[in-house]
């Protein structure tokens, strides 16, 4: 297609020349006139007649068409193909741009993969990546994408991951280890269990992304696009009593038709209309490149207007991976503590549970275990062989009526009961990312003000992980609506957009309600994504600051563009309308004010 558009330029340019070459040949030059006219206008011409059957009469195509007939007719052929000309060759060049633009995320749109080997049978067999069903077991050569999110069953390996976190360093991983969609693998074959279908994998959630950038256009563009059909035909107007008014009163017709058509020219809205979309495209490709997916341009134009973040805890301050730091058992061994906690989380999928089990190393006898309840909000009823066991937090003290044991540690508390008798505790940790200690001071450098935590955990630990980040405000023992309610309350207080922060598992209901919704840590649940605007497909919390600066960056460039375009457009129709202007100039500046608007919009990808 772009081949063909060049061809055509060459052509029309070609004839273009002949016409003054062959200018003292009235008829001969006319002719060459005509066919450059003709074969580099054709488009644009059967795009205006068609809507105008469409009652759509104020477009670029309309102004073009109107102008480069006026000039026909007036006899100025030359100008009436130049027009023409250099109106397509800013349209070729603006196509390039958006092809280079596009090229930002295509990385993103190769890390398909549409077949997989799965092992059938106790043999391989290599199939549709849609027909792998959640369960069945993958098996990945190197230098092949894997295909679905897993886990690894058997082998060991290193990741590229570039395409999908933007991190060079590979990636390794073990059994055990989860992996995601759209990875390479680097030196051994793996065996992967799926753990989702192709329809909900990483890669296919990245693609539905992807193709969703256009939907939501920014208030720019869409303030634009009302503007343009304002304009336009107020544009059309004025052309009309340039060229009417004045002959009347002054005579001289064919110098204010021609006064009118270098108005047309001149007014067409091409540099504001292309570089605005281009220059959103422009940002979202470059943040790409960092592993941050933005949904749509006004998501990015949000984005440029944060002043206030406020983080969900676990998860996204802190790594959300639980580990068992001390076992204080009042009577019995700690590795007999040990035992009936590992028996009393044997069903739980809850990360506190997997910290636990993690630790017990020996074999559980599944049938020791009967009339398994888990209390929300309180933790795990379950009976062991004879003994009646709790195992939870400190409601579920309360509710057994016991007392609860004065603790100074920080962290997360599990009490056992044992028949009625308080028999110990775990306390478990979640350490802070080390990304997240430089979180606050990058994001000051980017215009980011206020900070505050919304957590579900005690405020003892809140108040510690938030000391320790330089974080003033925080609020603990949250449920999910909770946090939308104070969301609200700060929304509705602050002036600029705010934007909440979270690890995507189960916070999908206040990343909707927030102004920015920024899902960390890879890709989430679909409801995640859906209610996100953003997304970080790695671990570095502290790219939040890189994805503001592209977004103010891609924000200042678009409103230079917007300036720039206005202000030469101005001076242009003052002169025109003076007869300082010709129609070669109102051509000139037009593609020049265009093309300048696009290579300053391409400025972005650097």
């Amino acid at each position: 297609m772009k081949n063909k558009q060049l061809l055509r330029i060459l052509i029309s340019a070609i004839f273009f020349a002949l016409g003054f070459i062959l200018g003292s040949f009235d008829t001969i030059s006319f002719i060459c006139f005509i066919i450059s006219y003709l074969v580099i206008g054709y488009d644009i011409l059967w795009k205006a007649i068609k809507n105008c059957f469409h009652l759509e009469l104020f477009d670029e195509a309309f102004l073009m068409t109107i102008a480069t007939i006026g000039a026909f007719c007036i006899g100025e052929f030359p100008e009436g193909v130049a027009v023409m000309l250099f109106f397509q060759i800013g349209e070729y060049i603006q196509d390039i741009a958006m092809n280079r633009s596009r090229k930002s995320i295509t990385h993103l749109m190769e890390l398909k993969v549409d077949m997989a080997t799965v092992v059938r049978g106790g043999n391989e067999k290599n199939v549709a990546a849609e027909e792998v069903k959640i369960d069945e077991v993958i098996v990945v050569r190197p230098g092949e994408k894997i295909p679905l999110d897993g886990v690894v069953l058997e082998g060991s390996s290193n990741l590229d991951t570039m395409s999908l976190t933007g991190e060079s360093k590979p990636l390794s991983v073990r059994e055990n280890d989860v992996v995601l969609s759209g990875g390479i693998n680097m030196d051994r074959l793996l065996k992967i269990k799926v753990t989702s279908t192709f329809e909900n994998s990483t890669v296919s959630k990245i693609l539905k992304m992807m193709e969703e950038i256009d939907q939501n256009k920014a208030t720019t563009e869409k303030f634009i696009t009302r503007f343009s059909k304002v304009y336009t035909p107020i544009v059309v107007i004025l052309a009309l009593f340039l060229a009417i008014v004045p002959s009347i009163i002054v005579g001289n017709p064919s110098e204010w038709v021609y006064r009118a058509l270098v108005f047309l020219v001149i007014s067409c809205p091409c540099a504001l209309v292309l570089s605005i979309p281009l220059g959103f495209f422009c940002g979202i490709g470059k943040s790409s490149k960092y592993g941050i997916l933005v949904k749509n341009s006004e998501a990015m134009e949000k984005i440029s207007k944060i002043d206030t973040i406020v983080f969900d805890k676990t998860g996204t301050l802190t790594e959300g991976k639980f580990k068992v730091n001390q076992i204080r058992s009042e009577f019995l061994k700690e590795s007999e503590l040990l035992k009936i906690a590992a028996y009393a989380e044997y069903y739980s999928n809850h990360p506190i549970a997997l910290s636990i089990k993690q630790v017990y190393r020996d074999e559980i006898d599944e049938s020791q275990i009967s009339d398994y309840q888990e209390v929300p909000g309180q933790g795990i009823k379950v009976k062991i062989g004879s003994d009646e066991v709790l195992a939870g937090n400190e409601e579920m003290l309360k509710k057994a009526n016991l007392p609860i044991p004065e603790e100074d540690a920080i962290g997360t508390i599990v009490y056992f009961v044992i028949n009625g008798k308080y028999v110990g505790n775990i306390l478990i940790s979640d350490e802070i990312k080390e990304d997240s200690y430089s979180l606050v001071e990058k994001l000051k450098q980017v215009g980011v003000q206020h900070f505050a935590v919304l957590s579900g955990d005690h405020e003892s630990i809140v108040s510690s992980v938030c000391k320790k980040l330089g974080i003033a405000e925080y609020h603990s023992r949250l449920l999910p609506i909770d946090k939308v309610e104070y969301l609200k309350k700060l929304e509705k207080t602050s002036k600029n957009p705010v934007a909440f922060v979270g690890d995507g598992m189960n916070d999908a209901l206040v990343l909707a309600s927030a102004d920015v919704g920024i899902s960390l840590g890879g890709i989430g649940s679909d409801a995640a994504i859906e209610a996100s605007d953003m997304v970080l497909m790695n671990d570095r919390i502290s790219l939040i600051a890189k994805a503001i600066q592209i977004s103010k960056k891609t924000q200042n460039i678009i409103w230079q563009n917007i300036i720039f375009a206005i202000s030469i457009k101005v001076l242009v129709l003052i002169l025109g309308s003076l007869g300082i202007a010709n129609i070669w100039s109102a051509v000139f500046s037009d593609v020049g004010v265009t093309v300048l608007a696009i290579m300053n919009s391409i400025r972005i990808l650097k």
